[in-house]
């Protein structure tokens, strides 16, 4: 584990991660009853699951102030990296350490689609750690952000009702309502148009002058380096390269011109 720099207050180390998880392949008999029960008499393992090995062996320190980007093909593990900070996934060798509890933002974060975003707004406001007044106070701020009453007054409809954009819009608006000491976005910002973008990226701005630490997870190059001063880079699972976000990005794109 690369050593952390005593002049910089370190939110999250990673020492030697490795994330291994089983996932259902599709073998024959999936979905059979005669097959299902002889698994269970046979206590033998079910056929077609194999196990993944999603993460391997990162080591990082997160400071303070920083927003990271992370970068790296679909399935190089950047989603599984940032659930196991957050502790939804457990790592099966190697330690995380966190300065405080890390907030996971994702476009699939889950939200009651058959209750109002008036209702969500709430309920979301609760399930990051702020009080009813809280909420009450911010509710306005986070409408007006979300952008998802411009065209209508849809704040009062039912999740289900909006687009895929309207909902993340909302999530992100909902989970930036807050200060966090390390918050980790996932693809939110590329579901927004430019305008939503670009409140977005001065709303992270906001969060890193407060003392937080900010993760985002896009395959947007161009939102990586607007927004972040520095960058991971996941390739199947290992750290290819950490350092300034410019630098980083160029060496990714070069990588995908070979």
């Amino acid at each position: 584990m690369a050593e952390t720099d005593p002049s910089r207050i370190p939110t999250v180390i990673a020492d030697e991660v490795h994330v291994v998880y089983k996932v259902q392949g599709s073998a024959g008999g999936r979905g059979s009853a005669t097959s299902a029960l002889s698994r269970i008499f046979s206590r033998g393992a079910a056929p077609g699951v194999r196990e993944v090995h999603a993460v391997k062996g990162v080591s990082f320190t997160a400071y303070r102030g920083e927003a990271i980007g992370l970068i790296g093909s679909n399935g190089s593990g950047k989603s599984t990296l940032l659930k196991t900070i957050a502790g939804l996934l457990p790592a099966a060798s190697g330690r995380v350490y966190t300065d405080g509890q890390p907030s996971l933002l994702g476009v699939n974060a889950a939200l009651m689609n058959d209750l109002t975003g008036e209702r969500n707004v709430m309920l979301g406001g609760l399930a990051m750690g702020m009080s009813k007044q809280e909420v009450r106070d911010r509710y306005q701020e986070i409408v007006d952000f979300s952008g998802i009453n411009e065209k209508g007054d849809f704040i009062s409809l039912p999740m289900r009702t909006y687009s895929s954009g309207m909902a993340a819009r909302l999530r992100f608006s909902i989970a930036a309502a807050k200060n966090h000491e390390v918050l980790m976005i996932d693809e939110a910002l590329a579901t927004g148009d430019a305008r939503f973008q670009r409140r977005s990226q001065q709303r992270i701005e906001e969060l890193r002058k407060e003392a937080g630490t900010v993760f985002l997870v896009s395959h947007g190059i161009g939102t990586i380096r607007e927004t972040c001063d520095r960058a991971i880079w996941l390739e199947a699972g290992v750290l290819r390269m950490d350092g300034p976000a410019q630098e980083v990005c160029d060496a990714y794109e070069e990588f995908g011109r070979k």
